[in-house]
Order: structure tokens, then sequence, then C-alpha cells
């Protein structure tokens, strides 16, 4: 069984797939307090492996993409199951993770991490992109713990100007290596 907090179809706000529709599988709980988290991750249901990809289906029809959020979902035992029986059903999985748990994930599984307290090197190098929550500062320690190829986003903290502009300052100071990702779903208005 597997404890959730929401499941919902809208489009990917965020990173590379920005404006994908795609439907969320938010799942409930985390394993990191942080401070500046703007997710409601609260336990709300607990459904079984096939009731979420029946819940997916009822919620996103034959949308393609499905992503697995949080809280963490790779705090969840089941999470691998879950991934498992949607790509049977057809959906290519994208999983936002905080990179502390080392979890083995199908090769065509997208992940994308943003760390946060600490992080797992398993993790880092599995990566195919990169959130660093940009919040009164850019949090540059985690720049070179990620393969140089990893395509690497700063996100303002609820996309306040401040932390807009020391993103853009970072990004167009290492050209090469950052670029800007807004929470475009907040500006239009939609989950």
């Amino acid at each position: 069984m597997l404890g959730l907090a929401e499941i919902f179809y809208s489009v990917q706000g965020e990173g590379t797939w920005t404006g994908t529709p795609a439907v969320f599988v938010r799942l409930a709980g985390c394993n990191l307090a942080c401070a500046f988290c703007d997710t409601d991750y609260a336990l709300r249901f607990i459904a079984s492996v096939d009731d979420v990809v029946r819940r997916v289906r009822a919620a996103g029809g034959d949308c393609p993409l499905v992503i697995l959020t949080g809280g963490e979902p790779l705090a969840q035992t089941e999470t691998p199951g879950l991934i498992a029986a949607l790509q049977a059903d057809g959906r290519r999985v994208h999983i936002e993770s905080n990179g502390t748990i080392d979890v083995e994930l199908p090769a065509d599984v997208w992940l994308t991490v943003s760390p946060k307290e600490r992080l797992h090197p398993a993790m880092a190098a599995r990566a195919d992109e990169v959130k660093l929550i940009v919040d009164g500062r850019v949090p540059a320690e985690w720049i070179d713990a990620f393969p140089a190829a990893t395509p690497i986003a700063l996100q303002p903290e609820g996309n306040k100007p401040a932390n807009v502009a020391l993103a853009v300052t970072a990004a167009k100071e290492r050209p090469e290596r950052l670029r800007l990702s807004l929470q475009t779903h907040k500006f239009i208005g939609v989950r």
C-alpha cells in the first residue's frame, strides 16, 4: 500500500519538461523537513499500486506522462512496483526526488534531483536533471556533485524577486552549467 497526498492532471511547471501535460502522483511523507518547502505532502489516503494506476487513468486519460513527486516518492518501499505498473500501463514515468535515498530505477525513468541537506552519490550520478532551490543564496555547494553533462536549473524559491535576481546572476556567471527555471505553473495559476 502507498500513502498519498493527491493525484491530479496538470502541466509540468518546472525544469526541462515545462509545459508538458502530466498526471502528478504526490506521495505522502518526506525524510527531510526543509523550511522553504511549499508542498503539502500530508497523508490523505492509502491506495494499492493497482488503485493508483486506475486513478491515474481516471485523472489523465491517455496522458502518457506520470510524475511521481512528494514529499519524497522514493521513501516508500512500493514505489518501484508503482513505476513498473505505470510503465506496464503505457506511461512514461518521471520522478522528482531530493536524492537522499539510493533506489535502482529503470533506465527510461526520468530523474529530477533537488538536493537539500544531503545527497546520495549514486542518485547524483543517475540524475537526468538537477533543480537547485535559490532561497537567499545559490546553493553552489551541490553543483560539482553532479556529472558535468547533467543540466542544472536554478529555481528561485517562491519566484520571489530577490531570489530570481540571485538565480539570474548565477546563471549568467556560469552559462555553460546553469540555467533559470521559474515555477511557471504558479504564474499561470494552475496546480
